[in-house]
Formats: structure tokens, C-alpha cells, sequence
């Protein structure tokens, strides 16, 4: 008999499950009174060892190397921190016909996150792309969006974000932009026992956004925040996220073809160009949204899913295009970068 084990290809995240697990935690079991100023001091702690590790992995040299290719990385950066955002204040007309106005701020707040790095790596070499300027494209966006993600929030947000006011952005430095200089800082003396272990802290670094998450959502419940979501709200949100997602892809995709770069470049500009982050978003709601984040995340969650399956598809479609795959090639490595696809970013 076979062996069981976890489907390969399964259509849903293992790590989406986790987070709707954690979700459903704080709808049962919410942290109240002293439980709660515990789980948000931990929450505040967990938030600013991420971004430390977020510094101690990102390799200044690669970085540095990457900006050969500048072209390439504008045109992903102007895809993530300005046609993202535009078309997210387009959808200010969709109110309150399909979305109501915290379900608008949480999907604005979404286009102002950062590109994903792990997923965009993972399809790009599934789709035999551009790997190292998926690389650095989704480093470079990481880091930018760690300054360009709260100023955005201030300028559009303003303070209608729920608990977002322009302290926030002093509130990011601390927690999110000083944790992550240290460890640039100290990459010199860790570097290397972070490589050595990164699995481990992988799921370290998973375990915080679940501790995030979980606090976020408690507060919401404990709030009442979630009456304010109706399943027609959460069919329109749905849709929305659907046609966003389909107009990114097809300007990244058309459009690099366009500004003549070659089709390896143009699969990382499409995979790094149309996604955003969990990872990055949920601690950055977190500080930014207080009370009201469980909603401003909820538009996050649900588009990470969905682009992670729309994409998998996509790099598949690609690997077996004839203008890149050579006759009788294995497609080994296709398989093998199937299973990382399903990683959060």
C-alpha cells in the first residue's frame, strides 16, 4: 500500500488553513481583559522579532548585485506602489453598492502591501523565468514597502484607517523598521546561523503572524466588529479581489512585453509585479489598525489565497510553452519548485 501524505498539488494553502484555524480560535475563544493585554504585548514583541529576521536574511550583496537589472525592479516596484494603489482608489466608486467602508479600507490598505518573495521565486522558476530578479525584485520590494507601506497609508487612509493616525508611522519605525536595521546590522555575526537554521525560524517567523492574527481577530470579536460583514459583503469583496488580481496580471504580463523586456523577465515582472505579501501585511495592519484590523485583513487573507491559486496555473501553463521548454527536457525542477508554491509570503 501506499504511503499517505499530504497532496502536493492541493488547491488550498496548508498555511491559509492555519490562519483560518487561528481565525476560528479567536471566534470561539477571544482574549479578554488581561488575556488580551497579554496576547497584544506578545503580539508587539513577535511583530518586531519578524522584521528582525526579515533583516538578518536579506544579503546586502545580492541586493547590491541586483541593481544591474534596475529596469526590471522599477517596473515591479511601479506595479506594487503605484498601479496597485490607483486602482485601489478606483474602487472607492464600488461603495457602498458592493463594499462597505471598512471592507474599502482593508482593500486599499492591500494594494499598498509589499510584493511577496517566496511565491513569486517559487512560480517564477516553476514557469522557467528570470529566478534571480524574481530575487531580488521581491527583496527590493519588501524592503521599500517597510518605509513606502505606512507613508502610503498615511496619504490615503488619512485617519478614517480605524485606529490609524499619522503616529502610526513613528509607531512602524519602531517596530518594524528599527527591529529590521538590527538585524542588517548584526547580519555580520548571524548571518550564518540564520542560514543554517531558517527552517526552524521559518516557522518562527509563521508562528508570529499566526500570534498576530489571533490577537487582531480577538479584538474584533471582543469589539464586535464582525456584524459588520454580511456573506453578500464578503461575495462582493470576493469579486473585486478576482477582478483586481486579472487586471494586474494582464498589465504586467502585456505590459512588459511593451517596455521590450524579454519573456524570462517578463514572467518574474508578472509574478513579482501582481502579488502581495501576508507575511509583510498582516504585522503592518496590526500597528497600523488597532481595533479595526481583523477587518482590514480580511481582504489581505483572501487575495493571498486566491493569487497563489490563480498562479500556480499560470507558471504551469508557462513551463509547458514550447518557446521554453526544449524538447525532451525533464521538468524535475518543475516539480521541485511545486513544492515550496505554497508558501505564505
Amino acid at each position: 500500500m501506499k504511503r499517505l501524505s499530504w497532496p502536493r498539488r492541493l488547491p488550498i494553502d496548508p498555511y491559509i488553513l492555519l490562519l483560518l484555524g487561528t481565525v476560528a480560535l479567536a471566534a470561539l475563544l477571544p482574549a479578554r481583559g488581561a488575556g488580551a493585554d497579554v496576547a497584544s504585548g506578545a503580539s508587539t514583541g513577535a511583530i518586531a522579532f519578524l522584521f528582525f529576521l526579515y533583516g538578518a536574511r536579506l544579503s546586502t550583496r545580492e541586493a547590491m548585485d541586483g541593481l544591474r537589472h534596475w529596469r526590471l525592479h522599477v517596473t515591479v516596484l511601479a506595479c506594487t506602489f503605484v498601479v496597485f494603489p490607483l486602482l485601489g482608489l478606483a474602487s472607492r466608486g464600488l461603495v457602498p453598492v458592493l463594499l462597505t467602508d471598512p471592507l474599502f479600507q482593508g482593500l486599499l490598505f492591500l494594494t499598498l502591501v509589499p510584493s511577496t518573495i517566496q511565491s513569486s521565486i517559487a512560480f517564477t522558476s516553476i514557469a522557467r523565468g528570470n529566478v534571480p530578479a524574481a530575487i531580488c525584485a521581491g527583496s527590493f520590494s519588501s524592503l521599500v514597502g517597510i518605509v513606502l507601506t505606512p507613508l502610503l497609508a498615511a496619504a490615503l487612509l488619512g485617519g478614517s484607517g480605524g485606529g490609524f493616525s499619522a503616529d502610526s508611522v513613528v509607531e512602524i519605525v519602531l517596530q518594524l523598521l528599527v527591529p529590521f536595521v538590527a538585524g542588517q546590522v548584526l547580519r555580520r555575526w548571524i548571518g550564518g546561523f540564520v542560514v543554517r537554521h531558517k527552517k526552524v525560524l521559518g516557522l518562527v517567523d509563521r508562528g508570529s503572524i499566526l500570534l498576530v492574527v489571533y490577537t487582531a481577530f480577538s479584538e474584533g470579536m471582543v469589539r464586535g466588529v464582525w456584524h459588520q460583514v454580511s456573506p453578500a459583503r464578503l461575495a462582493g469583496l470576493l469579486a473585486v479581489e478576482a477582478v483586481l488580481l486579472a487586471v494586474m496580471l494582464v498589465l504586467t504580463w502585456y505590459g512588459a512585453k511593451g517596455l521590450g523586456f524579454g519573456r524570462a523577465d517578463r514572467i518574474a515582472i508578472q509574478f513579482a509585479g501582481s502579488k502581495k505579501s501576508l507575511a509583510a501585511g498582516l504585522p503592518m495592519a496590526s500597528v497600523l489598525f488597532g481595533a479595526q484590523a481583523s477587518l482590514a485583513v480580511l481582504p489581505l487573507m483572501l487575495f493571498h489565497q486566491m493569487q497563489l491559486m490563480v498562479c500556480a496555473v499560470i507558471a504551469k501553463r508557462r513551463a509547458r510553452d514550447p518557446e521554453t521548454v526544449p524538447p525532451g527536457e525533464s521538468t524535475v525542477r518543475e516539480h521541485a519548485a511545486a513544492g515550496t508554491g505554497g508558501r505564505a509570503g
